[in-house]
């Protein structure tokens, strides 16, 4: 069962505020949610059941640090459309 505390934060570049303008909100969660989870949180929490949910696995990049190969970690990305008239005020976890 997903937990508020899943969502890790709310994306805010370039690309997701264009985004926001139509209603689309961009979260990153852990790699472990699913679809009808997170529609779940944002029901139990922001009060309102989102209209679309789109998924994409970010896969963590390879980077070598002082000659060490390493990975950084990897995540979830969701589009989230959001009704008309709803509001998501912050995301304090």
């Amino acid at each position: 069962m997903a937990d508020i505390t899943d969502i890790k934060t709310m994306l805010y570049t370039e690309k997701s505020l264009s985004l926001q303008e139509s209603g689309i909100m961009v979260v990153q969660t852990s790699s472990k949610v699913t679809k009808n989870q997170l529609k779940q949180v944002f029901k139990d929490y922001f009060g309102f059941t989102p209209l679309r949910v789109n998924s994409l696995k970010q896969d963590g990049k390879v980077k070598k640090f002082k000659n060490k190969v390493g990975q950084r970690n990897s995540f979830k990305k969701f589009y989230v459309k959001i009704p008309e008239g709803a509001k998501i005020d912050s995301l304090a976890v």
